[in-house]
């Protein structure tokens, strides 16, 4: 019996565009992935081919019939524009987070995808580290008192990346996934223009109004890492649970992710939560994007 063959095209060839084309040239055996065939990528560069794999042409992508799913690795200001044209022309669409920079063009997005049919997959590599499986074990049946995820990085283009609330949401991801759903109580964010420097800082609230704070911030030569402070009932938990590597990359265990969907393997319920939590935190970005640009409010 013929099994299913999804073709597929990678949009973008940027470090995930390239892991992209890497991944589904070499699926893991007896995987869902194995269900997918590269067609070819398209970039606004010209490359010719990349071990292999042909460059063609936006307008042949969007055309070919052979062409089933649309992995979209672009800058985040263009992946909403990328994802709706993807849709339009009845294609399946795997992008890389966040899948817009508001709340309303996701809502919309997911709309359509639903109206027609279509799986839209937003990757969330953050969640399959091992390092974060280890966290989740842990704090999975304890008591929060108060916590902070704090995040360093280096320096963003916030033209093409978005809002902070927005680029990481990888960040609010975790805490949404640990914690829970959350209200945003205040955000600020600090901007030293001449020194490319910002730092942005949420306060927000557990259904059980417990407080977690999250600090996103970035400048020059800051390393990229993550520092976390959660208090239980039972005690603090300020490093990261010891982690073994995974013998399978995080790309593409998302892939197989994306492919388990095309074949129709994954649950009402495991689409539902997740559709609660991408929209749940593109929302609560918004709302954060919002408190931060707020003007100053002056007392008098």
């Amino acid at each position: 019996q013929m099994s299913k063959m999804f073709g597929t095209v990678v949009v973008g060839v940027g470090i995930a565009g390239l892991a992209r084309i890497r991944d589904l040239m070499n699926p893991m055996p007896s995987s869902p992935s194995e269900h997918l065939k590269l067609f070819g990528f398209v970039s606004r560069r010209s490359f010719g081919d990349i071990n292999e794999a042909k460059q063609i042409s936006l307008e042949d992508a969007l055309r070919n019939k052979d062409i089933h799913a649309a992995f979209i690795s672009t800058e985040n200001r263009s992946h909403e524009e990328t994802i709706r044209m993807f849709l339009e022309a009845g294609k399946h669409v795997l992008v890389e987070y966040p899948m817009a920079l508001s709340a309303k063009a996701a809502h919309d997005l997911w709309e359509m995808a639903e109206q027609k049919g279509k799986v839209l997959h937003v990757e969330h590599i953050e969640l399959l580290t091992e390092e974060y499986k280890q966290l989740k074990k842990e704090v999975a049946g304890k008591d929060l008192v108060k916590g902070t995820l704090h995040f360093t990085g280096h320096v963003l283009d916030e033209n093409k990346s978005g809002f902070p609330a927005f680029s990481g949401i990888a960040r609010l991801t975790w805490l949404i996934d640990l914690f829970g759903d959350l209200t945003v109580t205040s955000a600020t964010r600090e901007k030293q223009k001449d020194k490319n420097y910002s730092r942005m800082t949420v306060h927000f609230q557990t259904a059980n109004k417990k407080p977690l704070t999250w600090i996103e911030e970035r400048g020059p030569g800051m390393r990229r890492e993550k520092k976390i402070n959660f208090c239980f009932t039972s005690g603090c938990l300020e490093n990261f649970p010891e982690a073994p590597r995974s013998s399978v990359g995080l790309f593409m265990q998302d892939q197989n992710l994306f492919a388990k969907k095309l074949l129709g393997q994954v649950s009402k319920e495991e689409l539902a939560a997740e559709k609660w939590r991408i929209l749940r935190c593109l929302d609560l970005a918004e709302v954060i994007q919002q408190y931060c640009e707020e003007p100053e409010k002056i007392y008098s």
